[in-house]
């Protein structure tokens, strides 16, 4: 059982780094395909950040010139299109949780290097307008084969392609494409979708002829482009675009891995316990060893061997466990777009180091105080027939506990209440403290709950209740460690259900207050839709009112932010935005608003200038407002639907409120948008509650996922409860043949265990309750200025843990009482 627990926490390290680095290759993959020998792009798209969310083009005629200069051997002028979707047979959607839908032009040129970039697997390239080709991820999903007239979505002006055009081809792409969708056009075609019918590019490949280099080529490039575009070597620019993808995934790895730790913990409470009982149960063996000459050295170091092979054998198997675990990892993250069926796993020589080096210290770590209690055995006990080691006093640990717990509060205190920089980097450090003090304290704190069940077990079992209460009352330490391990577990669910309760209160609260239109368009998917939705919404009998929201990412005075742009003359008739200063009158093409804590923080105030980046252009605005943000507010940074067009970003919306004309006809209305948005998947109609719902759905969502990689603590923990158990059947051998010999019966023997091991259960959930419910209300606390503003406490979930856990307590009872059932009464009085 130990191994296992060593087993299953580095196989959460080693399962972590795997689908990181998958994912990361798979990613480099694309980069490496997605360049040319040499990119000629404006400057501001080498961010990644602003990837298929910026207008500026670049014309025709500088491709022409590009292919004639020295070392060129043809020049290629791309379009690419971020937000192209194709919809199944059955009318559902293919892609778009995460991953984007691609919609490029076909040039025939090659990537950088010679690469092939996309190939074609089947079929033939589009030649004429209306004809297609298909990643076969998406024909094979979709239900196409090549000659079917295919439904494709887009953002641009026209929300759906018709006539729908003929799948001519398929693609065979050189890796995965992590869940994106691709549809090539002809360039013509993709022009007019995308780029309003004009000669003009997103960006231009050059192909480099033979004996040129990409650097020669490069500067070459360099001398025909104006001070805001620039030549960029292919290799150069896939590094860069492969470095900023592989920072942003440094997010997963940490995510992941800090839950890899929440079951390392969790498993060093079991090999802690383990060995403490081992060494308990070997002490006449050690003793004789220091008898016949061993140090205290030598017998602690046979424990630490001991320790070291478990460790190695653990650390071996849970790397090969990680293997699996990536793969269910990968089959989590592939439920909300990031698919990575067709990429092969990864294995780095950082996942075997890591992964051993990790097994192996925890390992020995957890050891190292019982072998260190073990070196302690005198070697006249050897002399004696019951020899027992001991138990130091519990006043050390209970000071140390204590004085955890004290810090731990303090860190709490200063996140909630005082005026300290990341104020959740505190909570987080007062709840380690207040977790590790409270483990370290539960043998004191666990005595009177384990006595309450006590008087419980008594009334209802008679002698074996008060036999069920004293042996877990026999060594505090072992049934604290026990418990420990599932209280860290429940703790951490128990915090995140608190949170998430409260999360989802605060919205649909929020929204009641501030939601005044009468229906939301938005894309069910969160990508952007096209504006023609909002045109026809807008021409609907018995519409009053059209306010649109477009989003994006920039910059403010350099550094980055996410920005909305509102309509101010009508958004205030769909939304209340609760202004600390100024009016939506101020929000004009040269100003912006920042909510307070957003303002705060950039150290800004209403009349100052700003710098701010949209579409790689900087233009000097002026801070005309403050307010206070909250669960419908867009962004921290607004600004105006003309800032928007004039920055040149896209015409793309995000999200659509409408309100009824008086008099209007709900009921027609609604049926009348409904039809409209009917034939577009990516395009949902809802109300305040719907729309509520929905955000709660994605809270759910989260939750679940958290929950799952909680459970391998869980796992852990229950394998924990086993361990504690079997050991000490095994232990008490001889005690439990005397019991049966006195007229103990096995169902009576079993029920005995059944009810300790209910008893260990019980008091780690209560306890990891009771701490994640004080956890999840300081969070929610910490975060009231965020929008979290209503703390939602979910009793009936709560209790719903407490009684799983007592089940599990019942179940985690059922091989070691089996085992103890079988044993041979005279065998058993006759063992050591």
């Amino acid at each position: 059982m130990s191994a296992v627990a060593v087993v299953l926490g580095v196989a959460f390290v080693a399962g972590s780094f795997i689908f990181t680095d998958t994912l990361g290759k798979s990613f480099d993959s694309i980069m490496t395909n997605s360049v040319g020998d040499v990119v000629v792009r404006y400057k501001s798209a080498g961010d990644m950040e602003n990837f298929g969310t910026s207008t500026e083009t670049l014309p025709g005629s500088l491709v022409k010139q590009l292919a004639s200069i020295p070392g060129a051997a043809r020049a290629d002028g791309n379009v690419t299109d971020i937000g192209t979707f194709v919809v199944s047979k059955k009318g559902k959607l293919i892609g778009g949780q995460g991953a984007p839908g691609m919609g490029v032009n076909y040039t025939g040129g090659p990537a950088a290097n010679g690469n092939a970039g996309y190939e074609l697997g089947s079929g033939e390239w589009p030649k004429q307008d209306n004809e297609i080709v298909l990643d076969e991820r998406s024909a094979k999903t979709g239900g196409y084969v090549i000659g079917d007239p295919v439904d494709v979505v887009t953002a641009g002006a026209q929300a759906r392609v018709e006539p729908k055009p003929k799948l001519v081809g398929l693609l065979e792409p050189g890796g995965s494409l992590v869940g994106a969708s691709v549809v090539v056009w002809t360039t013509h075609q993709a022009q007019a979708l995308y780029l309003g019918g004009k000669d003009v590019y997103n960006d231009i490949w050059v192909t480099r002829a033979d004996g040129t280099s990409q650097d020669e080529l490069r500067a070459e490039a360099a001398k025909l482009l104006p001070a805001d575009v620039e030549a960029v070597a292919g290799d150069t620019a896939a590094e860069e675009a492969s470095s900023q993808i592989q920072k942003s995934l440094s997010f997963i790895t940490n995510f992941l891995l800090i839950f890899a730790a929440v079951a390392l913990i969790v498993g060093s409470f079991i090999i802690v316990n383990t060995f403490s009982i081992l060494v308990a149960q070997r002490m006449k063996e050690l003793a004789l060893f220091r008898a016949i000459g061993a140090s205290r050295k030598q017998v602690g170091r046979s424990v630490l061997v001991e320790a070291f092979v478990v460790g190695l054998i653990g650390s071996t198997l849970g790397l090969a466990v990680g293997a699996l675990l990536a793969m269910a990892i990968r089959a989590l993250f592939g439920m909300v777009g990031l698919d990575l069926s067709g990429a092969g796993l990864v294995f780095a020589p950082r996942t075997i180091l890591a992964s051993y080096l990790v097994g192996m210290v925890v390992t020995l770590l957890a050891a190292y105080l019982p072998a260190r209690r073990a070196g302690k055995v005198p070697p006249i006990a050897a002399m004696r027939d019951d020899v027992t080691l001991t138990e130091t006093s519990m006043h050390r640990r209970v000071i140390v506990g204590a004085v955890l717990a004290a810090l731990g509060a303090v860190g709490l205190g200063l996140g909630l209440f005082a005026d300290v920089a990341k104020p959740l980097w505190w909570i987080g450090a007062g709840i380690l403290g207040v977790l590790l003090g409270v483990a370290l304290t539960s043998p004191l704190v666990g005595r009177p709950a384990i006595r309450g069940l006590g008087l419980i077990y008594r009334r209802l079992f008679g002698t074996v209740g008060t036999m069920a209460e004293e042996n877990a009352l026999r060594n505090p330490r072992r049934t604290a460690a026990t418990a420990s391990a599932l209280m860290i577990g429940v703790t951490l669910v128990s915090m995140m259900a608190v949170f998430g309760a409260s999360a989802k209160a605060s919205i649909a609260g929020e929204l009641e207050e501030t939601f005044k239109a009468d229906y939301l368009v938005s894309n069910a998917i969160g990508q952007d839709f096209s504006p023609s939705v909002g045109d026809q919404i807008a021409k609907t009998p018995g519409v009053a009112t059209v306010s649109r929201v477009r989003w994006g990412s920039g910059s403010v005075d350099g550094k980055d932010a996410w920005l909305a742009a509102i309509d101010p003359a009508t958004y205030g008739q769909v939304q209340v935005t609760e202004m600390t200063s100024g009016s939506l009158a101020d929000l004009r093409r040269d100003t912006l608003f920042l909510s307070t804590d957003e303002a705060s923080k950039r150290g800004l105030t209403v009349g100052e200038k700003a710098t701010v980046t949209l579409g790689g252009k900087d233009r000097q605005m002026t801070v005309a407002g403050i307010f206070k943000a909250g669960a419908g507010t867009p962004s921290s940074t607004l600004v105006s639907l003309d800032t928007w067009t004039a920055a040149g970003m896209p015409a793309k919306d995000a999200q659509v409120f409408v309100n009824r004309a008086d008099g209007a006809d709900a009921t027609a209305l609604t049926a009348a948008i409904e039809k409209l948005t009917a034939d577009l998947p990516t395009v949902s109609l809802k109300d305040m509650q719907s729309y509520a719902d929905e955000q709660s759905a994605s809270i759910n969502q989260l939750l679940y996922m958290i929950y799952a990689l909680l459970g391998l603590a869980v796992v852990i923990a229950i394998l924990g409860i086993i361990n504690t158990l079997a050991l000490s059947v095994i232990e008490r051998t001889r005690e439990i043949g005397l019991l049966r010999a006195v007229g103990l019966s096995r169902p009576q023997l079993r029920r005995m265990l059944r009810l300790e091991s209910v008893v260990i259960a019980i008091l780690g959930a209560a306890l990891g309750v009771g701490l994640g419910l004080v956890f999840g209300v300081a969070i929610q606390r910490a975060l009231v200025d965020e929008g979290f503003t209503t703390l939602r406490i979910p009793w009936l979930q709560l209790v719903l843990f407490v009684v799983l856990a007592g089940i599990v307590g019942v179940l985690a009872a059922l091989w070691p009482g089996r085992r103890a059932a079988k044993l041979q009464i005279l065998d058993a009085i006759h063992s050591e």
